[in-house]
């Protein structure tokens, strides 16, 4: 069975565009890499502090180096919210961190925001 191949041409016709003609900008790859890497961040910044919870939600000795690594990493994001339930740090014992939760949706709802004036206009 012999096969027969056609030969396909394709053309381009270039037009000057009309002074007053609507374009459509489509949001460019820079957008889309900065999105991702807000959110890439934010998502980082969460599970730390969803790890500090259940370490203090544990019980998690301050001298382990693990658990010191991840109070101290995460301090930064905790410390705004600490004064809304009378927060006084007690490491090794267990303790519900409502400060971490509300950092965690905090720090979510941000991400989200920037995530979102970032990609403004793009279409979902």
């Amino acid at each position: 069975m012999a096969h027969t191949y056609k030969q396909v041409q394709r053309t381009t016709t270039v037009r000057e565009r009309d002074p007053d003609e609507v374009v459509d900008i489509t949001p460019s790859e820079g957008t889309n890499l900065a999105a991702r890497i807000v959110s890439l961040a934010g998502g980082v910044v969460m599970s730390l502090l969803a790890i500090r919870f259940l370490l203090s939600l544990l019980g998690a000795n301050r001298e382990n180096a693990f658990a010191s690594f991840i109070y101290n990493i995460t301090y930064p994001f905790t410390a705004p919210f600490f004064g809304l339930f009378n927060y006084t740090p007690q490491y090794g014992a267990v303790r519900f961190e409502f400060e971490t939760l509300v950092a965690i949706a905090f720090w979510g709802f941000l991400t989200w925001l920037i995530v979102r004036l970032i990609t403004i206009g793009e279409t979902d």
